[in-house]
């Protein structure tokens, strides 16, 4: 670790991470639209909600990735990580636990709270390969996408990707191409350190009302994606019961 443990905060960060979770509020409630008959939309099939989803987990996981360089690059303060990866694994376990309530043959087995406690634990090895995290992880995104095989789709290896066939599940973030966009986020939080303290990046604060929100929201987002889908589901299934 160097002498100083100060860990800078970045404004922009938390923006981002607010926006992605704006988007992802208009996701989901579009599909639970859809789950209790008010529109019908292919969530699993159609290339504009396939492509919507892709872009609000790639924005997740890149932030996720710099943020992860960024709170661990001076030294790794173990008892706020070990207390945010427990937070992460009690809250992957409760989405399985519902999940298998709501859609029991469609249970999320390894959904993106699952990958991102999972990539956190691996990406701590990777906070020093620099360039080296820009290139793997494009190449892992690439070989990914275009490498598959059916000894994958065994059910105890579905979670590391590759699969020839989606498993049925409600959420499915595997290791693999998803890991390398984390990867990706590591080189940018190593580059973002390395710019001049005069920059944009290191200087720029939320001031307006719509941007202090979204940065209010991506400071509390894990939080917020546990609680945003029992209230969405609980309001809907109210107005559904009220109107018959």
């Amino acid at each position: 670790p160097m002498k100083s443990n100060k860990r800078k905060h970045y404004d922009f960060l938390d923006v981002s991470r607010g926006f992605a979770i704006l988007l992802m509020f208009i996701f989901h409630f579009c599909y639970d639209l859809d789950y209790f008959g008010y529109i019908d939309q292919d969530f699993t099939h159609d290339p504009f909600w396939t492509s919507f989803r892709n872009l609000i987990v790639s924005l997740f996981l890149l932030i996720m990735g710099t943020s992860l360089y960024l709170a661990n690059y001076r030294g790794i303060r173990k008892s706020r990580y070990n207390r945010r990866l427990a937070q992460l694994v009690l809250y992957a376990a409760l989405v399985s636990l519902g999940s298998w309530l709501m859609f029991p043959k469609a249970m999320i087995f390894f959904g993106i709270l699952h990958f991102i406690a999972l990539a956190s634990v691996v990406g701590l090895l990777f906070l020093r390969f620099g360039i080296v995290n820009l290139i793997l992880g494009i190449a892992l995104i690439i070989f990914s996408l275009n490498f598959s095989h059916p000894f994958f789709n065994q059910p105890w290896l579905q979670w590391f990707g590759l699969v020839s066939r989606l498993p049925v599940t409600v959420d499915y973030v595997p290791f693999l191409p998803w890991f390398g966009v984390v990867l990706i986020g590591i080189y940018l939080g190593d580059r973002l350190t390395r710019l001049p303290e005069k920059h944009i990046l290191h200087r720029w604060q939320s001031r307006d009302g719509f941007t202090r929100l979204l940065r209010l929201g991506g400071l509390h987002s894990l939080n917020i994606y546990m609680l945003h889908q029992p209230v969405f589901i609980g309001l809907l299934y109210l107005v559904h019961q009220l109107s018959g």
